[in-house]
């Protein structure tokens, strides 16, 4: 069964860092891209940030760019998103995305408030 767990989200504030992790199961983690999503307040998801299989190429959303860093561990199973210099605007849910039939996290809520 593939499972997609994401841990990390929380309360935090402007300025703040938080780091995403998201665990695969039931597939061959090592041979997939993996990206990281988010949908915010009435808005449509999109993508933040994605990487290659073995962590050697990654892209960025222009709204991240210098402030989240997205990692792997093929190890562990675990792709991060490292997220720095935190704006209210970053609040949403964000989800982990890969795998062979494209599946989806169940999402873990980052909030950006004083």
């Amino acid at each position: 069964q593939v499972q997609l767990v994401e841990s990390g989200g929380g309360l935090v504030q402007p300025g703040g860092s938080l780091r995403l992790s998201c665990e695969a199961s039931g597939f061959t983690f090592r041979t997939y891209a993996m990206s990281w999503h988010r949908q915010g307040p009435g808005k449509e998801r999109e993508l933040v940030a994605g990487i290659s299989s073995a962590g050697l190429s990654t892209n960025y959303a222009d709204s991240v760019k210098g402030r989240f860093t997205i990692s792997r561990d093929n190890a562990k199973n675990t792709v991060y998103l490292q997220m720095n210099s935190l704006k209210p605007e970053d609040t949403a849910v964000y989800y982990c995305h890969g795998g062979p039939l494209a599946y989806w996290g169940q999402g873990t809520q980052v909030t950006v408030s004083s």
